[in-house]
């Protein structure tokens, strides 16, 4: 059996406590994690690295979510989306679906089980979309 790579995430997370939170819970559970305080500072870091999936928070300050999402998929097109937000009035808008993603990848904060989110992740890669597929090729 060939051992499946760590799943490199990005967390685009404006509130302290949250972002730390999502890192620490991601560790534990066996991913790699890296976070950012806001849209810009989470497309200077995937200037810089390759990831598997981005969590994104929508209300950010500067550039929002959305924004970041767009920007972030043409720096990196296989990357997958988690949006984690906290508005419960959130509808995906059709931007967003055109670049593919679903109902599914929006978790509504706060998370009562951060079991869903790590689970929603090893789905994706099971699903064999986006980045995981293109990194097993190489």
């Amino acid at each position: 059996m060939i051992p499946q790579e760590i799943i490199k995430i990005l967390i685009v997370e404006d509130e302290e406590i949250v972002r730390v939170n999502l890192e620490d819970f991601l560790e534990d559970e066996g991913f790699e994690a890296k976070s950012a305080d806001s849209g810009e500072a989470g497309l200077e870091i995937l200037e810089k690295e390759d990831f598997d999936v981005a969590i994104v928070d929508m209300r950010l300050p500067g550039i929002d979510g959305n924004t970041f999402i767009k920007k972030a998929k043409k720096m990196q097109t296989h990357l997958n989306i988690v949006i984690y937000t906290g508005s419960t009035f959130y509808s995906l808008p059709r931007e967003l679906r055109q670049l593919g993603i679903t109902e599914k990848q929006v978790l509504l904060k706060p998370l009562r089980d951060m079991g869903v989110l790590s689970q929603t992740i090893r789905e994706m890669r099971e699903s064999g979309s986006g980045k995981f597929t293109e990194r097993n090729k190489l």
